[in-house]
């Protein structure tokens, strides 16, 4: 059905190129013509957005209607396209340039090719609002944006995407592409909030010795960003003539850290025991992965080891799982979509005027 109807758009978008004002479709497909009639109405999402889609394009002729016809009466139809098809081959004038039009498999509208975005190395085609959209929401998860087709892994490419993405959203997705090529252990964030910039350890350990001169075995590294001095050993604020031992060891800490930490009990807060990031489930399950790569259950913060969890927790709780009266999943538009939406064949007999389910 799915396919029927994709076909019968692409039928009316060249009806309407070729700025006809009536219009008589033939239809063989009898499931197709009582959904086109308003006879039937569909159950399944996709086939309902394509038949808008259909009735939209009908709406755009002053008359537009179907006719049904059985399947061995449609020869005329090869022989009005053969017809058609044989002149312009034959044709030597330059034809007249034709704005062409193509499907978003996602949003269902009909865009300029040159709106459609082709991804590096699949070529999945969408559109550019779409592509923005999916693109924006992958970044702010944190992750690094994919092709949207499913199953399919092509990682994007930010130098293609300056047609739809912002010089705001191209920094952030070059700092995530960034994150993602730097191994977990060699990872480092400074310390301060203000700052948090992404560094590895060997250019950490080179800047510092480059400005300071050297530096020492007690973890003494200098911010490449905001110039601050921290500990990569305690990824705190540098703890000046105060060992790391020392430093864990002690109670006294910054009326800030205290607040946080204050903070972080009262929320049910999450410390990453790799980097120290605060993390907070808003919504999902309890499988975190930190921005340094570190996984571990949120519930009791034991770590994830190749992607299994060690701990006995369940995986979901009610209280973070979000619409739970909705088992459905939503696509980037917001239909829901079904788990499976397999074609239905139907079979019928027919003579020369009955259709028999």
């Amino acid at each position: 059905m799915v396919a029927e109807c994709k076909a019968l758009i692409a039928g009316l978008n060249a009806a309407i190129d070729l700025e006809l004002k009536q219009l008589c479709f033939y239809c063989d497909y009898y499931s197709l013509y009582q959904f086109v009639t308003g006879r039937w109405l569909p159950k399944k999402r996709k086939v309902a957005a394509l038949l808008r889609q259909i009735t939209h394009l009908q709406a755009r002729f002053d008359s537009c209607y179907p006719r049904l016809v059985a399947r061995h009466d449609i020869k005329f139809a090869f022989k009005l396209a053969r017809e058609a098809i044989v002149p312009q081959i034959t044709q030597t004038e330059d034809p007249v340039p034709m704005k062409l039009n193509e499907t978003c498999v996602i949003c269902y509208e009909d865009c300029d090719v040159n709106r459609m975005f082709a991804v590096d190395g699949c070529l999945h085609r969408y559109c550019f609002s779409c592509m923005k959209q999916h693109m924006e929401v992958k970044l702010l998860q944190g992750l690094v944006p994919k092709c949207p087709h499913k199953g399919c892994m092509i990682d994007l490419n930010v130098d293609s995407c300056t047609k739809f993405l912002t010089p705001k959203d191209m920094a952030t997705m070059r700092q995530h592409l960034k994150e993602a090529s730097i191994p977990v252990s060699e990872k480092v964030y400074c310390p301060y909030p203000k700052c948090s910039a992404l560094t590895t350890k060997g250019e950490a350990l080179e800047y510092t010795r480059d400005v300071i001169g050297s530096a020492n075995q007690s973890g003494l590294r200098k911010c490449m960003k905001c110039h601050g001095l921290f500990c990569i050993n305690c990824k705190v604020p540098w703890h000046n003539l105060v060992s790391c031992s020392d430093y864990k060891g002690s109670s006294n800490l910054e009326l800030e850290d205290v607040k946080l930490k204050s903070l972080a009990s009262t929320c049910l807060w999450r410390q990453c025991v790799k980097c120290n990031h605060m993390i907070e489930l808003a919504e999902g399950c309890y499988h975190m992965t930190c921005r340094c790569g570190h996984q571990f259950c949120y519930k009791c913060g034991v770590e994830w080891k190749v992607k299994k969890a060690t701990c006995s927790c369940p995986l979901w709780g009610e209280d973070c799982i979000w619409n739970n009266d909705n088992n459905r999943e939503l696509d980037l538009d917001g239909i829901y979509l079904d788990e499976e939406e397999e074609e239905e064949e139907e079979f019928y007999d027919s003579d020369d005027e009955h259709y028999y389910i």
